[in-house]
């Protein structure tokens, strides 16, 4: 059933300029601070993805002693994995969900459950089909298969890459496409996210650099998810960006590198669902998101113990940390 805003029960949409009008009124009068419920994940929802990055371990491990990916496996990933993945997408709260799947550890299973689930999430609001959806998603825990053929030296090395391992880390998008592209009966596009999702469409990425209009609609979602969700975490040899500079980065990649619609999707959801949240801000400040505002999200309107601040007022003052 749907709100008379369009939007699903539960999901909590940006306050509008009417409703802010009305709050910054009740403010001046001494009016108790505002709050907005978010509906949290259900805590067996972050069990089932823990026991789902377990098995995304497994199974690249046996893909790794094996040299091949057997229909079976890919069966048990479809069974298993996918559809705990596809729960924890339609979370209202999605931002707590990103917050939780940061992989701070075994970046390479957690990063295919941190990449299936905002892919996914992606997709139900780009509104496509239960059927593409569903290729979407194990497409989306499979980009990075190739991996299982790369040295694990190179892939848990603390330091820079040598051009040499840089080139062979590159071949992870082959390998990927070569081990997905003879399972009989599987979506073609998944074999070709896994090619592409590290294509750009300024003909820039690799491994053919090819064009927008050459690049799968898939390979475009993965490719999103997948830096947002690499900025978002820990790994071996870099810390996880600030929300604000990860938000910041992707906005300014938006006409060049990523697909703009997909793109302004994923910003503009993500900033829905966190009014009512309380952040830090760059200059050490704690406020409440009251106001996102649609067209530059990171400059919201926020209220502290004693005021209101509008950040498209404060240049230098950016969204540091989400506090919750």
């Amino acid at each position: 059933m749907k709100t008379r805003r369009g939007k699903l029960n539960n999901a909590k949409p940006p306050i509008t300029i009417p409703e802010i009008d009305f709050i910054m009124e009740e403010l001046k009068k001494g009016s108790s601070p505002i709050t907005v419920d978010h509906a949290q994940p259900n805590v067996k929802i972050h069990e089932r993805i823990n026991e789902a990055s377990l098995q995304m371990k497994n199974i690249f491990q046996e893909i790794r002693k094996e040299g091949k990916i057997q229909l079976e496996k890919f069966e048990l990933i479809k069974a298993k994995v996918a559809p705990v993945i596809a729960e924890a997408a339609m979370n209202p709260d999605i931002y707590y969900l990103f917050d939780e799947m940061q992989a701070n550890n075994e970046y390479t299973y957690r990063h295919n459950i941190g990449v299936g689930i905002i892919a996914t999430y992606l997709g139900m609001k780009l509104g496509l089909s239960k059927e593409n959806l569903s290729a979407l998603t194990l497409a989306a825990i499979l980009h990075d298969v190739g991996k299982t053929r790369i040295s694990e030296s190179i892939l848990e090395k603390p330091g820079k890459l040598t051009e040499a391992e840089y080139e062979e880390m590159k071949r992870h998008v082959i390998y990927g496409y070569e081990l997905l592209k003879n399972i009989p009966g599987i979506p073609p596009s998944i074999a070709l996210t896994a090619l592409q999702h590290h294509e750009r469409e300024d003909g820039q990425g690799y491994p053919l650099g090819l064009g927008a209009n050459e690049i799968h609609h898939h390979g475009k979602i993965v490719a999103i998810a997948d830096v947002f969700h690499a900025m978002s975490s820990n790994r071996v040899y870099h810390q996880a960006m600030p929300f604000y500079k990860v938000i910041e980065q992707m906005n300014s990649d938006m006409f060049s590198k990523f697909n703009p619609e997909i793109l302004l999707v994923l910003v503009s959801r993500l900033m829905s669902t966190l009014v009512g949240k309380e952040v830090m801000l760059t200059n050490g400040q704690f406020g409440t998101i009251i106001m996102i505002n649609p067209y530059n999200p990171l400059k919201v309107l926020l209220k502290t113990s004693t005021e209101i601040i509008d950040l498209r007022m404060e240049k230098e003052w950016q969204i540091k940390r989400i506090i919750g």
